[in-house]
Protein backbone atom coordinates (compact mmCIF):
# COMPACT_ATOMS: atom_id res chain seq x y z
CA UNK A 1 0.00 0.00 0.00
CA UNK A 2 1.05 3.50 -0.17
CA UNK A 3 2.42 5.67 2.25
CA UNK A 4 3.59 9.23 2.84
CA UNK A 5 7.10 8.59 1.57
CA UNK A 6 6.10 7.49 -1.76
CA UNK A 7 3.72 10.21 -1.94
CA UNK A 8 6.58 12.60 -1.37
CA UNK A 9 8.88 11.44 -3.48
CA UNK A 10 6.49 11.05 -6.53
CA UNK A 11 6.06 14.66 -5.96
CA UNK A 12 9.95 15.21 -5.67
CA UNK A 13 10.18 13.88 -8.83
CA UNK A 14 7.35 15.71 -10.80
CA UNK A 15 5.19 12.78 -11.45
CA UNK A 16 1.58 13.74 -10.98
CA UNK A 17 -0.14 10.67 -11.99
CA UNK A 18 1.62 8.73 -9.33
CA UNK A 19 1.33 11.58 -7.25
CA UNK A 20 -2.57 11.28 -7.49
CA UNK A 21 -2.73 7.30 -7.78
CA UNK A 22 -0.51 6.68 -4.30
CA UNK A 23 -2.79 9.46 -3.16
CA UNK A 24 -6.22 7.32 -3.73
CA UNK A 25 -4.62 4.28 -2.29
CA UNK A 26 -3.59 6.02 0.57
CA UNK A 27 -6.64 7.81 1.60
CA UNK A 28 -8.39 4.15 1.92
CA UNK A 29 -5.65 3.00 4.04
CA UNK A 30 -3.59 5.90 5.92
CA UNK A 31 -4.16 6.91 9.47
CA UNK A 32 -6.28 10.15 9.69
CA UNK A 33 -3.89 12.20 11.85
CA UNK A 34 -1.34 11.80 9.05
CA UNK A 35 -3.40 12.36 6.15
CA UNK A 36 -4.62 15.96 8.05
CA UNK A 37 -0.50 16.52 8.15
CA UNK A 38 -0.54 15.34 4.53
CA UNK A 39 -2.84 17.85 3.71
CA UNK A 40 -1.19 20.91 5.23
CA UNK A 41 2.31 19.57 3.90
CA UNK A 42 0.48 19.95 0.08
CA UNK A 43 -0.57 23.22 1.03
CA UNK A 44 2.87 24.62 1.77
CA UNK A 45 4.03 23.40 -1.36
CA UNK A 46 1.58 24.52 -3.27
CA UNK A 47 -0.92 21.63 -4.44
CA UNK A 48 -3.90 22.75 -3.38
CA UNK A 49 -6.26 21.04 -5.31
CA UNK A 50 -4.65 17.59 -3.65
CA UNK A 51 -5.18 19.35 0.04
CA UNK A 52 -8.88 19.85 -1.10
CA UNK A 53 -8.76 16.33 -1.97
CA UNK A 54 -7.23 15.52 1.39
CA UNK A 55 -9.57 17.34 3.54
CA UNK A 56 -12.90 16.33 1.73
CA UNK A 57 -12.02 12.44 2.88
CA UNK A 58 -11.68 13.54 5.56
CA UNK A 59 -14.82 15.25 5.91
CA UNK A 60 -16.66 12.11 4.79
CA UNK A 61 -15.13 10.56 7.69
CA UNK A 62 -15.67 13.22 10.67
CA UNK A 63 -18.62 15.24 8.89
CA UNK A 64 -19.21 16.75 12.40
CA UNK A 65 -15.55 18.39 12.30
CA UNK A 66 -15.78 22.25 11.57
CA UNK A 67 -12.03 22.77 11.15
CA UNK A 68 -11.89 20.73 8.34
CA UNK A 69 -14.56 22.69 6.64
CA UNK A 70 -12.54 25.95 7.47
CA UNK A 71 -9.17 24.28 6.18
CA UNK A 72 -11.12 23.35 2.77
CA UNK A 73 -12.58 27.04 2.64
CA UNK A 74 -9.18 28.39 2.79
CA UNK A 75 -7.83 25.80 0.10
CA UNK A 76 -11.19 26.54 -2.05
CA UNK A 77 -9.85 30.63 -1.96
CA UNK A 78 -6.24 29.89 -3.16
CA UNK A 79 -7.78 27.74 -5.86
CA UNK A 80 -10.46 30.85 -7.03
CA UNK A 81 -13.91 28.63 -5.95
CA UNK A 82 -15.36 30.79 -4.15
CA UNK A 83 -18.84 29.68 -4.53
CA UNK A 84 -17.56 26.34 -2.84
CA UNK A 85 -16.07 28.35 0.17
CA UNK A 86 -18.79 30.39 0.66
CA UNK A 87 -21.02 27.15 0.80
CA UNK A 88 -18.42 24.60 3.18
CA UNK A 89 -18.18 28.30 5.57
CA UNK A 90 -21.83 27.84 5.68
CA UNK A 91 -22.97 24.85 6.42
CA UNK A 92 -20.81 25.57 10.15
CA UNK A 93 -23.58 25.79 12.49
CA UNK A 94 -23.33 28.98 15.13
CA UNK A 95 -23.31 26.57 18.11
CA UNK A 96 -20.12 25.12 16.49
CA UNK A 97 -16.97 26.99 18.96
CA UNK A 98 -15.37 27.25 15.51
CA UNK A 99 -18.49 29.49 14.67
CA UNK A 100 -15.97 33.09 15.04
CA UNK A 101 -13.25 31.34 12.92
CA UNK A 102 -15.50 30.22 10.24
CA UNK A 103 -16.73 34.39 10.25
CA UNK A 104 -12.95 35.51 9.76
CA UNK A 105 -12.43 32.93 7.11
CA UNK A 106 -15.74 34.49 5.38
CA UNK A 107 -14.61 37.74 6.08
CA UNK A 108 -11.38 37.11 4.02
CA UNK A 109 -13.63 35.51 1.45
CA UNK A 110 -15.39 38.14 1.18
CA UNK A 111 -12.78 41.76 1.63
CA UNK A 112 -11.39 39.31 -1.60
CA UNK A 113 -14.37 39.96 -3.69
CA UNK A 114 -14.10 43.14 -2.75
CA UNK A 115 -17.67 42.76 -0.38
CA UNK A 116 -15.98 44.79 2.28
CA UNK A 117 -19.39 46.17 4.34
CA UNK A 118 -20.25 42.18 4.27
CA UNK A 119 -16.44 41.31 4.98
CA UNK A 120 -16.66 43.71 8.27
CA UNK A 121 -20.09 42.41 9.20
CA UNK A 122 -18.95 39.40 9.76
CA UNK A 123 -16.27 40.35 11.74
CA UNK A 124 -17.97 42.57 13.57
CA UNK A 125 -20.35 39.49 14.52
CA UNK A 126 -17.10 37.42 15.66
CA UNK A 127 -15.82 40.32 17.62
CA UNK A 128 -19.35 40.36 19.95
CA UNK A 129 -18.63 36.10 20.12
CA UNK A 130 -15.02 36.84 21.18
CA UNK A 131 -14.65 40.33 22.43
CA UNK A 132 -11.12 39.97 24.34
CA UNK A 133 -10.02 38.66 21.11
CA UNK A 134 -7.07 40.95 19.95
CA UNK A 135 -6.52 38.86 16.61
CA UNK A 136 -10.49 39.96 15.31
CA UNK A 137 -9.36 42.90 16.24
CA UNK A 138 -6.79 43.42 14.21
CA UNK A 139 -8.29 41.63 11.29
CA UNK A 140 -10.62 44.73 11.46
CA UNK A 141 -8.28 47.19 11.49
CA UNK A 142 -6.58 45.66 8.46
CA UNK A 143 -10.08 45.34 6.75
CA UNK A 144 -10.25 49.08 7.46
CA UNK A 145 -7.30 49.94 6.34
CA UNK A 146 -7.93 48.14 2.92
CA UNK A 147 -11.52 49.65 3.00
CA UNK A 148 -9.11 53.73 3.60
CA UNK A 149 -10.84 54.19 6.61
CA UNK A 150 -7.45 54.97 8.46
CA UNK A 151 -8.13 56.69 11.29
CA UNK A 152 -10.51 53.77 12.51
CA UNK A 153 -7.87 51.46 11.75
CA UNK A 154 -5.23 53.40 13.91
CA UNK A 155 -7.20 53.54 16.50
CA UNK A 156 -7.77 49.89 16.87
CA UNK A 157 -4.09 49.51 16.60
CA UNK A 158 -3.29 52.48 19.07
CA UNK A 159 -5.74 50.39 21.67
CA UNK A 160 -3.91 47.15 21.34
CA UNK A 161 -0.70 49.37 21.69
CA UNK A 162 -1.92 50.65 24.91
CA UNK A 163 -3.50 48.03 26.02
CA UNK A 164 -0.29 45.63 25.61
CA UNK A 165 -1.38 43.30 23.48
CA UNK A 166 1.39 40.72 22.03
CA UNK A 167 -0.19 39.17 18.50
CA UNK A 168 2.40 37.11 17.10
CA UNK A 169 4.25 38.44 13.98
CA UNK A 170 2.62 41.58 14.57
CA UNK A 171 4.82 44.65 15.11
CA UNK A 172 2.19 47.05 16.68
CA UNK A 173 4.60 50.11 15.77
CA UNK A 174 5.31 48.86 12.75
CA UNK A 175 1.65 48.49 11.84
CA UNK A 176 0.71 51.79 13.28
CA UNK A 177 3.60 53.16 10.75
CA UNK A 178 2.34 51.95 7.88
CA UNK A 179 -1.50 52.80 8.62
CA UNK A 180 -0.55 56.81 8.93
CA UNK A 181 1.23 56.70 5.94
CA UNK A 182 -1.21 54.94 3.79
CA UNK A 183 -3.44 57.83 4.61
CA UNK A 184 -0.55 60.12 4.26
CA UNK A 185 -0.57 61.20 7.73
CA UNK A 186 3.38 60.84 7.74
CA UNK A 187 3.96 63.36 10.86
CA UNK A 188 2.10 60.66 13.03
CA UNK A 189 3.53 57.90 11.20
CA UNK A 190 7.38 58.78 11.81
CA UNK A 191 7.93 58.34 15.99
CA UNK A 192 6.02 54.83 15.42
CA UNK A 193 8.44 54.37 12.44
CA UNK A 194 11.13 55.31 15.34
CA UNK A 195 9.69 52.97 17.72
CA UNK A 196 9.60 49.95 15.24
CA UNK A 197 13.40 50.62 13.61
CA UNK A 198 14.28 50.41 17.73
CA UNK A 199 13.17 47.05 18.08
CA UNK A 200 14.59 45.51 14.19
CA UNK A 201 16.06 47.59 11.89
CA UNK A 202 14.05 46.04 9.18
CA UNK A 203 14.74 47.39 5.43
CA UNK A 204 11.07 47.56 4.19
CA UNK A 205 10.52 49.56 7.69
CA UNK A 206 13.63 51.80 7.07
CA UNK A 207 12.38 52.92 3.82
CA UNK A 208 9.09 53.80 5.39
CA UNK A 209 10.61 55.65 7.73
CA UNK A 210 12.63 57.63 4.85
CA UNK A 211 9.79 58.10 2.95
CA UNK A 212 7.75 60.06 5.93
CA UNK A 213 10.81 61.83 6.31
CA UNK A 214 10.49 63.07 2.67
CA UNK A 215 7.02 63.90 2.66
CA UNK A 216 7.46 66.12 5.79
CA UNK A 217 10.10 67.73 4.81
CA UNK A 218 13.19 66.17 7.15
CA UNK A 219 15.40 65.62 4.27
CA UNK A 220 18.87 64.86 6.82
CA UNK A 221 16.65 62.59 8.84
CA UNK A 222 15.66 60.39 5.58
CA UNK A 223 19.29 60.46 4.30
CA UNK A 224 20.50 59.14 7.34
CA UNK A 225 17.81 56.64 7.14
CA UNK A 226 18.48 55.51 3.24
CA UNK A 227 22.30 55.40 4.16
CA UNK A 228 21.85 52.98 6.82
CA UNK A 229 19.77 51.60 4.59
CA UNK A 230 22.08 51.22 1.59
CA UNK A 231 24.43 49.57 3.94
CA UNK A 232 23.05 46.79 5.35
CA UNK A 233 21.06 45.77 1.94
CA UNK A 234 22.80 47.02 -1.41
CA UNK A 235 20.73 46.42 -3.58
CA UNK A 236 17.19 47.60 -2.50
CA UNK A 237 17.19 49.73 -5.25
CA UNK A 238 14.43 52.32 -4.21
CA UNK A 239 16.70 53.42 -1.75
CA UNK A 240 19.25 55.29 -3.98
CA UNK A 241 16.29 57.64 -6.24
CA UNK A 242 15.01 58.38 -2.61
CA UNK A 243 18.29 59.56 -1.05
CA UNK A 244 19.13 61.33 -4.50
CA UNK A 245 15.84 63.04 -4.19
CA UNK A 246 16.46 63.82 -0.29
CA UNK A 247 19.55 65.33 -1.28
CA UNK A 248 18.18 67.52 -4.13
CA UNK A 249 15.26 68.76 -2.11
CA UNK A 250 18.45 69.57 0.75
CA UNK A 251 19.50 72.04 -2.40
CA UNK A 252 23.03 69.13 -2.15
CA UNK A 253 22.79 69.00 -5.87
CA UNK A 254 26.34 67.51 -6.26
CA UNK A 255 25.35 65.14 -3.60
CA UNK A 256 22.28 64.17 -5.42
CA UNK A 257 24.27 63.70 -8.67
CA UNK A 258 26.79 61.44 -6.99
CA UNK A 259 23.61 59.51 -4.95
CA UNK A 260 21.95 58.81 -8.39
CA UNK A 261 25.11 57.78 -9.68
CA UNK A 262 25.38 55.33 -7.20
CA UNK A 263 21.73 53.92 -8.16
CA UNK A 264 22.40 53.56 -11.50
CA UNK A 265 25.78 51.69 -11.10
CA UNK A 266 23.69 49.08 -9.30
CA UNK A 267 20.07 49.25 -11.44
CA UNK A 268 21.00 50.12 -15.12
CA UNK A 269 17.94 49.33 -16.39
CA UNK A 270 15.81 51.94 -14.23
CA UNK A 271 15.04 54.59 -16.48
CA UNK A 272 13.68 56.81 -13.44
CA UNK A 273 17.41 56.85 -12.08
CA UNK A 274 18.49 58.39 -15.52
CA UNK A 275 15.73 61.25 -16.11
CA UNK A 276 17.10 62.35 -12.88
CA UNK A 277 20.63 61.75 -13.37
CA UNK A 278 19.92 64.02 -16.54
CA UNK A 279 18.21 66.55 -14.64
CA UNK A 280 20.73 66.92 -12.09
CA UNK A 281 23.44 67.13 -14.71
CA UNK A 282 21.90 69.95 -16.44
CA UNK A 283 21.65 71.60 -13.19
CA UNK A 284 25.03 71.47 -12.39
CA UNK A 285 25.73 73.23 -16.04
CA UNK A 286 27.11 69.28 -17.08
CA UNK A 287 25.01 69.41 -20.51
CA UNK A 288 26.84 66.75 -22.23
CA UNK A 289 26.48 64.82 -19.25
CA UNK A 290 22.32 65.33 -19.08
CA UNK A 291 22.00 65.18 -22.59
CA UNK A 292 23.54 61.62 -22.58
CA UNK A 293 21.39 60.41 -19.45
CA UNK A 294 17.93 61.37 -20.70
CA UNK A 295 18.58 60.01 -24.04
CA UNK A 296 19.63 56.68 -22.32
CA UNK A 297 16.25 57.09 -20.44
CA UNK A 298 14.43 57.04 -23.84
CA UNK A 299 16.50 54.52 -24.87
CA UNK A 300 14.94 52.39 -22.18
CA UNK A 301 11.34 53.72 -23.20
CA UNK A 302 11.18 54.97 -26.14
CA UNK A 303 7.77 56.93 -25.25
CA UNK A 304 9.32 57.78 -21.91
CA UNK A 305 7.29 61.30 -22.32
CA UNK A 306 8.51 63.13 -19.22
CA UNK A 307 12.26 62.25 -20.53
CA UNK A 308 11.06 63.25 -23.88
CA UNK A 309 9.90 66.31 -22.85
CA UNK A 310 12.58 67.53 -20.42
CA UNK A 311 15.15 66.99 -23.56
CA UNK A 312 13.18 68.62 -26.00
CA UNK A 313 12.44 71.52 -23.87
CA UNK A 314 16.39 71.59 -23.27
CA UNK A 315 17.23 71.52 -27.08
CA UNK A 316 14.34 74.42 -27.85
CA UNK A 317 15.26 76.26 -24.98
CA UNK A 318 19.51 76.22 -26.56
CA UNK A 319 18.01 76.85 -29.88
CA UNK A 320 19.18 73.67 -31.16
CA UNK A 321 16.43 73.05 -33.76
CA UNK A 322 17.23 69.98 -35.87
CA UNK A 323 18.03 67.88 -32.68
CA UNK A 324 14.19 69.16 -31.16
CA UNK A 325 12.86 67.80 -34.59
CA UNK A 326 15.16 64.92 -34.90
CA UNK A 327 13.89 63.70 -31.42
CA UNK A 328 10.03 64.42 -31.85
CA UNK A 329 9.83 62.83 -35.18
CA UNK A 330 9.13 59.20 -34.70
CA UNK A 331 7.46 60.05 -31.33
CA UNK A 332 4.89 62.41 -33.35
CA UNK A 333 4.39 59.83 -35.95
CA UNK A 334 3.71 56.88 -33.19
CA UNK A 335 0.36 59.51 -33.12
CA UNK A 336 0.28 59.59 -29.61
CA UNK A 337 -1.19 62.31 -27.60
CA UNK A 338 2.04 64.77 -27.13
CA UNK A 339 0.24 67.83 -27.72
CA UNK A 340 2.52 69.23 -24.84
CA UNK A 341 5.60 69.36 -27.91
CA UNK A 342 3.72 70.95 -30.36
CA UNK A 343 4.53 74.24 -29.78
CA UNK A 344 8.29 73.79 -29.50
CA UNK A 345 8.03 71.62 -32.58
CA UNK A 346 6.35 74.41 -34.70
CA UNK A 347 8.99 77.33 -33.25
CA UNK A 348 11.84 74.41 -34.25
CA UNK A 349 9.90 74.36 -38.04
CA UNK A 350 9.54 78.21 -37.99
CA UNK A 351 13.38 79.13 -37.20
CA UNK A 352 14.48 76.27 -39.71
CA UNK A 353 12.31 78.23 -42.25
CA UNK A 354 10.20 74.98 -42.41
CA UNK A 355 6.70 77.29 -42.13
CA UNK A 356 4.48 74.91 -43.73
CA UNK A 357 5.16 72.39 -41.14
CA UNK A 358 5.53 75.33 -38.31
CA UNK A 359 1.72 76.26 -39.22
CA UNK A 360 0.59 72.92 -39.20
CA UNK A 361 1.75 72.37 -35.61
CA UNK A 362 1.14 75.78 -34.44
CA UNK A 363 -2.36 74.58 -35.62
CA UNK A 364 -2.20 71.43 -33.75
CA UNK A 365 -1.16 72.93 -30.45
CA UNK A 366 -3.83 75.53 -30.17
CA UNK A 367 -6.66 73.46 -28.75
CA UNK A 368 -4.42 72.68 -26.01
CA UNK A 369 -2.70 76.12 -25.17
CA UNK A 370 -5.37 78.65 -26.39
CA UNK A 371 -5.61 79.85 -22.61
CA UNK A 372 -1.66 80.16 -22.74
CA UNK A 373 -0.19 84.22 -23.40
CA UNK A 374 3.22 83.06 -23.76
CA UNK A 375 1.98 80.29 -26.63
CA UNK A 376 -0.53 82.70 -28.30
CA UNK A 377 2.11 85.68 -28.55
CA UNK A 378 4.36 83.64 -30.20
CA UNK A 379 1.46 81.80 -32.65
CA UNK A 380 0.55 85.51 -33.47
CA UNK A 381 3.84 86.41 -34.48
CA UNK A 382 4.39 83.67 -36.70
CA UNK A 383 1.00 84.65 -38.19
CA UNK A 384 2.18 87.83 -39.01
CA UNK A 385 5.46 87.35 -40.49
CA UNK A 386 3.26 84.87 -42.60
CA UNK A 387 1.09 87.21 -43.55
CA UNK A 388 -2.20 86.01 -42.03
CA UNK A 389 -3.48 88.60 -40.53
CA UNK A 390 -6.95 87.87 -40.51
CA UNK A 391 -6.38 84.78 -38.53
CA UNK A 392 -3.55 86.56 -36.10
CA UNK A 393 -6.21 88.99 -35.39
CA UNK A 394 -8.25 86.39 -34.08
CA UNK A 395 -5.31 85.37 -31.83
CA UNK A 396 -4.68 88.85 -30.67
CA UNK A 397 -8.52 89.00 -29.81
CA UNK A 398 -8.20 86.17 -27.09
CA UNK A 399 -5.18 87.71 -25.57
CA UNK A 400 -7.14 90.98 -24.62
CA UNK A 401 -9.70 88.68 -23.34
CA UNK A 402 -6.74 86.92 -21.42
CA UNK A 403 -4.78 90.11 -20.61
CA UNK A 404 -7.37 93.11 -21.00
CA UNK A 405 -4.52 95.30 -18.56
CA UNK A 406 -1.63 94.66 -21.20
CA UNK A 407 -1.89 97.42 -23.85
CA UNK A 408 0.43 95.28 -26.23
CA UNK A 409 -2.40 93.24 -27.27
CA UNK A 410 -4.57 96.64 -28.22
CA UNK A 411 -1.61 98.07 -30.07
CA UNK A 412 -1.37 94.89 -32.05
CA UNK A 413 -4.46 95.40 -33.10
CA UNK A 414 -4.58 98.46 -34.56
CA UNK A 415 -1.86 98.26 -36.36
CA UNK A 416 -3.07 94.74 -37.56
CA UNK A 417 -6.54 96.77 -38.57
Amino acid sequence: MANLKDIQKAVEQGDMDSVHSLLDQYLLSGDPDEQYGLSEWFAEIGFVEEAIKVLEHLQYIFPEEGQLAIDKANMLIEADREDEALNALMEISKDDELYPQALVTLADLFQLQGLLEAAESRLNEAIELLPEEPLLMQAKAELLLDSGRYLESAKIYQDLKEQGVAIEGVNLSERLAEVYSAGAAYEEALPYYNEALDDLKQPDVMFGAAFAAFQTRQYEMAVRWLEELIEIDPDYFSAYFLRAQSLNMAEDYKGAYKAIQEGIARNEYEKELYLFAGKLALKLGNKEAGVDYLRQAIALDPEYMEAIYTLVSYFHAEEMDEEVLELTETVVANEDDWAGLYPMIAESYARTEQFVQAAAYFDKAYPAFSEDPAFLENYARFLLEEGKRERALEIIKKLQSLQPNNPEWFDWQQSVE
